[in-house]
């Protein structure tokens, strides 16, 4: 049965919403954030669609279009807008007063409009563009929202029109469609497209990425952004993109001659500021690219009255960053930006400190390697250059002419009683180390420090290694460190311990010192990688990712982390439009107790994880993609 309605135009104050309007009892619907984009529509364009009204005792009842009706009063009521106010005739359809249907007509308008799907939405942008020559800025005007936006789905809409089509065909989701987007040529994309559904085979978004990134480089990358510059300057050629972080640079040729000669000058500037012999760069970096170098590090130095003025002034300035990174009020960014200033003087403390010996700056250099950044590399001997210690032999002995010497500092080398000066050795480092006070003597320059820890919150840290330090500490024998008792009887009750407790007394203090770092470099350190291989073959045993250490990685290495290293490929797709903080997330709850969902392999991969820098001999972490055997491509080109 058809009900009439008689077209009418009222004055917009006339208006109000029905009580059989299905939306009645959802105010928020009405809310200005929600009708954001229907009200700049009928700003620029007009009301498209009537009003469906009935007549009511206050006036005019809305029972369709109550979301038209609440972004007309919104431009009544907003001063800027002079084309709406509340004498305005707004046009309608009013129904008679004993229709018995009015709430099936008002839920009629609200559900039997079909959604318009992505594809049809990105391409009447394009069409807008290119056919009505409307300007990006119209085009935003009329739909309240940015230019931005609107190039995002401009860039969508011209995606080569053969993609497009498969795309209608079901054969190709949308994610994989505006993979394609990230080349803003059509003739590459079309390429890409049909490389990759050779013979039928599947493919991902993030595979159509990773294939568009060997055909150029965009320009708001990590790399684009530090070669770009240069590039232009050489003349290199560029595929322009709506936006302009979306433009690539096309001669990868040009581009790695680019970043090969910027990574030469970082290399050379760091090598004059410190002194070394030599400087070299490479343009990609590699893990194990180090092996065949040696190695050598900075040493203590005798501080000055002005480093140490400098010294104490950044103890102050660190104490009052912490207490400030104490207070739980602080905000994250503000948290952040406390550590890195931290990081900043800690740095500042070791260059006061340290310094390089002259025989290793005349002989050692520096590498510049691009490693999403550049990475400056510093202190690296050539494997040529990597002196070798040479035994002595029989033959190389003075010739004894039977004349009877003796060493003018014999009387002092003499060592009467080596039970004593071992125990003295071990007492020393314990209580420099362990007991954490003033030194019990200067008589012998033997000591150890405690070494510096970077600071971060308690909650951020993963508490594995805490743990293990602090059930080490709570079996030690501390009572022969009585505060009352004299350094002298200290050390007596230290000598009557058993060995086994002195030991442990030993192992602590020593672990103490040692230096924070990833797994040490056999050739460069060959004693310390020997020992930490034999007392921690898995780091994972005292160390486990968390959000704390994700959050200093990029999205990029933390989605290359999931999809190949752990092989949760799907994951990793689905994660590719996502936040960085929800991907960090992700990882953080994953770690923390991996999913009942993984594989054995995929469970394996989770335990056994680490940074390839942190792994020791005994773990080498094999990504668990390369474990996989290569399959014949499947029959249909429809995208995972």
């Amino acid at each position: 049965m058809t009900h009439p309605m008689k077209s009418m135009n009222v004055a917009l104050k006339d208006l109000t919403l029905h009580a059989s309007n299905v939306r009645a009892n959802s105010p928020e619907t009405y809310e200005a954030d929600n009708i954001v984009h229907l009200k700049a529509s009928i700003a620029a364009l007009g009301l498209i669609h009537p009003l469906i009204i009935q007549k009511t005792e206050e006036g005019y009842g809305v029972l369709a279009g109550g979301r038209r009706l609440a972004a007309l009063q919104a431009l009544a009521a907003d001063k800027k807008t002079k084309a709406f106010n509340a004498k305005t005739e707004i046009e309608c359809r009013l129904v008679a007063d004993d229709c018995d249907v009015k709430t099936a007509l008002s839920l009629a308008e609200n559900i039997t409009q079909a959604g318009m799907s992505p594809i049809d939405e990105f391409e009447a942008f394009a069409a807008m563009l290119e056919v009505d020559g409307q300007s990006v800025e119209t085009i935003a005007l009329s739909f309240g929202t940015s230019t931005a936006a609107v190039k995002e789905r401009l860039r969508y809409g011209r995606v080569h029109p053969d993609i497009r089509a498969v795309v209608r065909t079901k054969d190709m989701t949308i994610d994989v469609m505006k993979a394609f987007a990230d080349h803003p040529s059509q003739d590459v994309q079309l390429e890409v497209f049909e490389a990759l559904s050779k013979d039928g085979a599947s493919f991902s978004a993030y595979v159509v990425r990773s294939t568009l990134k060997q055909r150029g480089v965009q320009v708001a990358d990590d790399l684009g952004a530090y070669i770009v510059e240069e590039y232009k300057e050489q003349g290199g050629a560029i595929a322009s993109d709506l936006l302009e972080d979306n433009s690539v640079i096309e001669d990868m040729e040009l581009a790695d001659a680019v970043l090969m000669n910027k990574l030469r000058d970082a290399a050379e500037a760091e090598r004059a500021r410190l002194g070394f012999a030599w400087a070299n760069a490479e343009t990609t970096h590699e893990w194990d690219m180090f092996q065949s170098y040696g190695r050598v590090y900075p040493g203590q130095i005798e501080v000055d009255a002005a480093g140490q003025k400098r010294l104490d002034e950044i103890a102050d300035e660190i104490n009052k960053l912490q207490a400030f990174m104490d207070d739980e009020g602080i905000s994250d960014d503000d948290y952040r930006d406390a550590d890195h200033k931290i990081d900043v003087l800690t740095e500042e403390v070791d260059a006061i400190e340290t310094a390089y010996a002259p025989e290793d700056l005349a002989r050692a250099g520096v590498f510049a390697t691009w490693n999403n950044g550049v990475q400056i590399t510093v202190g690296l001997i050539r494997p040529e250059d990597v002196k070798t210690t040479k035994t002595k032999s029989q033959n190389d002995a003075p010739k004894d002419d039977g004349t009877i010497t003796y060493a003018a500092s014999l009387s002092d080398d003499l060592v009467q009683n080596p039970e004593v000066t071992t125990d003295l050795a071990m007492f020393k480092i314990v209580c420099d180390a362990v007991v954490n006070r003033m030194s019990v003597t200067h008589g012998y320059n033997i000591s150890s420090t405690v070494e510096y820890r970077q600071h971060a919150k308690l909650d951020e840290i993963d508490a594995t290694s805490q743990t293990v330090m602090e059930t080490a500490c709570s079996d030690l024998s501390l009572d022969w460190a009585d505060e009352n008792k004299s350094p002298l009887d200290q050390f007596n009750a230290f000598r009557d311990l058993d060995a086994g407790e002195k030991a442990k007394l030993v192992a602590f203090a020593v672990a103490k010192t040692v230096r924070p770092c990833f797994a040490r470099d056999e050739t460069s350190d060959a004693l310390m990688a020997g020992v930490e291989v034999e007392v921690m073959p898995n780091i994972r045993d005292f160390w486990a990712p968390n959000a704390a250490f994700f959050l200093r990685l990029k999205k990029a290495q933390l989605l290359k982390i999931i999809s190949e290293d752990l092989g949760l490929a799907n994951e990793a797709l689905n994660l590719v439009n996502s936040k960085k903080l929800d991907v960090v997330e992700f990882l953080a709850l994953l770690f923390a107790e991996p999913f009942a969902t993984l594989s054995d392999a995929q469970r394996a991969a989770v335990a056994s994880w680490c940074p390839p820098h942190m792994q020791t001999t005994a773990l080498k972490v094999v990504p668990i993609k390369a474990a996989k055997k290569k399959t014949k491509p499947k029959a249909k080109t429809k995208a995972a």
